[in-house]
């Protein structure tokens, strides 16, 4: 009985979320297309400012966002920041949140969209591999480091969900990265692989198969198919087994959707996601490291799984946002005042 009233009055929710008008942050409305609350809609003097910024990795177009801070003069040193965006999402989105709250602390900041995503370049669209959001990480180094300004000796990351995943695996490479930050960090391979909270266990070479298969007809110049490519009615959405799932299909579908941002990807792209584990090589990470996640987020246990491997970090913390679950610390004021609270102290400390 409790089950029943639960997903009815969560049916109700999602009904009046899709349904309705107000938007948290409406694209069409915001000159830079900004979706998060309290989005910069011009640049002004002596304010933070945004710079929106093209540049090639590897031959493609990487469309991005550089945040500056208030008074910024090119002819002074700043430390920077590189923000990498969530599975399925866009500059404009939590990445541009964080990187425009960095940039109000002093940091130039820097949010791109993922190579075959976004406003970036690359064929066929919505390609999902590993490599290429690690690369694009790589990128997002070389580009701000270069950027009037910056001092290239003093440059943080923060990844966030799926971004934190690539994050953690850029970093354990790239030293040009002094301090390391994840916020609801997304273990895409175990995730694809295993499915959610090892849903999917069952299905594994199923699924492997259907990639395979995709991959085949990719090469003889057939169709290219997508997985996540179904629209949900509200009733479907709610009910959905996971609140990331619940949430996420309201936070990208409607209360901060972007028409550049989609769950769908490329079914290829698991030959390569389903053999990739985010928490494989931690110890590599010798970075001051700082790993935040909802202490109601189901996905926590990525988290925790790659936090206690990185036995090499320096001054490594694992911070819990109370009450939080995982998209909530995309855009709740409380839970990203606290998020922000700790990546002021952190990066402060360690930049």
């Amino acid at each position: 009985m409790k089950s029943k009233f639960f997903n009815a009055t969560l049916l109700t929710v999602i009904i009046s979320f899709l349904s309705g008008t107000a938007l948290a942050g409406d694209y069409k409305e915001n000159p830079f297309t900004l979706v998060y609350d309290g989005a910069i809609t011009e640049n002004v003097k002596g304010k933070v400012n945004i710079h929106p910024a093209t540049y090639k990795l590897n031959g493609l177009d990487i469309s991005a966002n550089v945040y500056t801070p208030a008074n910024y003069d090119p002819d002074k040193k700043y430390p920077a920041m590189a923000v990498a965006h969530p599975n399925g999402g866009v500059k404009e989105q939590v990445a541009g949140l964080y990187a425009q709250r960095l940039a109000e602390q002093g940091y130039i900041t820097v949010a791109a969209d993922a190579a075959y995503q976004g406003a970036s370049g690359g064929t066929p669209r919505n390609v999902d591999k590993p490599a290429n959001r690690i690369e694009d990480i790589h990128g997002m180094a070389d580009f701000i480091t270069q950027y009037p300004g910056v001092d290239a000796d003093r440059l943080g990351l923060l990844g966030i969900c799926g971004g934190g995943g690539y994050a953690l695996k850029a970093a354990q490479t790239d030293k040009r990265f002094r301090a390391i930050a994840t916020l609801s960090m997304f273990d895409s391979g175990l995730v694809r692989r295993n499915g959610y909270r090892d849903s999917q266990l069952s299905t594994i070479q199923e699924r492997l198969k259907k990639a395979s298969d995709a991959r085949a007809q990719e090469a003889a110049g057939g169709e290219i198919i997508y997985a996540a490519d179904t629209q949900l009615t509200a009733e479907q959405i709610a009910n959905l087994p996971f609140d990331l799932y619940r949430e996420g299909y309201i936070y990208y579908g409607k209360t901060h959707a972007h028409p550049n941002s989609t769950f769908r990807y490329t079914m290829s792209s698991l030959l390569a996601l389903m053999r990739f584990d985010a928490a494989s090589n931690m110890d590599l990470i010798n970075q001051p490291l700082l790993m935040m996640a909802g202490s109601e987020a189901g996905s926590l246990y990525m988290t925790e799984k790659a936090f206690e491997k990185a036995v090499n970090a320096k001054d490594k913390e694992l911070f819990l946002i109370e009450g939080a679950t995982h998209i909530q610390t995309y855009w709740k004021p409380q839970y990203v005042n606290q998020a922000m609270s700790k990546l002021k102290h952190f990066f402060g400390k360690n930049l």
